[in-house]
């Protein structure tokens, strides 16, 4: 989907903005056929009547007067205003994340090189002599400890390349989701810190300037 800027009617720039975004603003009148517009691929402005993807949209809309987005202070400074309101909770997921791996990371050694001394301590443990109980041990501190420790590393990446790409304003689905799984609950080891930093991310995320900015 094409991104544009806008010249406002008081001068400033604003975008860039999409498709629809455009299409919204002819539709409650603060765009107009003449108001200036550029694709972020071309080199100069022109009305928008000029470009025909919009053509359709002039039949249902009065001519009017552009007034700045109320959420956009104009080019690089409104994408400067929001990096710095990405920054907190995409840090606070990429330490969550970091957390996470090492902690599952550390799970893992211990099952794969210390299985067998923690089955041993379980072991002197009147209470866990019985054979069922033995079996579940054995499960919860073998194969399935395994994958529960492989499954959270798993995740854990995705949330810290979510993160990265939140921080930057790169694609927007994958910050998303990343920002979800940080939310779920014991879906990672650390899911105590990553419940209150992944719902910040979803309220910074949902911002419509600040998915405006992402590419």
């Amino acid at each position: 989907m094409a991104n544009y800027i806008i010249i406002g009617g008081d001068g400033k720039e604003y975008g860039p903005v999409t498709t629809n975004d455009v299409r919204q603003w002819l539709a409650e009148g603060r765009l107009s056929a003449q108001s200036l517009v550029k694709a972020e691929s071309d080199a100069e402005f022109r009305p928008l009547e000029k470009f025909p993807e919009f053509a359709d949209a002039f039949a249902a809309n009065a001519p009017g007067i552009i007034a700045p987005p109320p959420f956009n202070s104009g080019g690089n400074s409104g994408r400067d205003a929001v990096l710095q309101q990405v920054k907190g909770p995409a840090v606070g997921l990429k330490v969550t994340a970091i957390l996470n791996m090492v902690l599952a990371l550390w799970g893992l050694v211990k099952l794969l090189f210390f299985r067998a001394s923690i089955e041993q301590s379980y072991a002197s443990i009147p209470q866990f002599n019985d054979p069922q109980i033995q079996h579940l041990l054995h499960l919860f501190y073998g194969p399935i400890g395994i994958l529960e420790n492989i499954f959270g590393l798993a995740v854990s990446i995705v949330i810290l390349v979510g993160a990265m790409k939140m921080q930057s304003l790169r694609s927007y689905n994958f910050a998303f989701t990343a920002a979800l799984l940080a939310v779920v609950p014991c879906l990672t080891p650390c899911c105590f810190l990553g419940l209150p930093l992944g719902i910040w991310a979803l309220v910074v995320l949902n911002k419509p300037e600040v998915k405006a900015q992402f590419k």
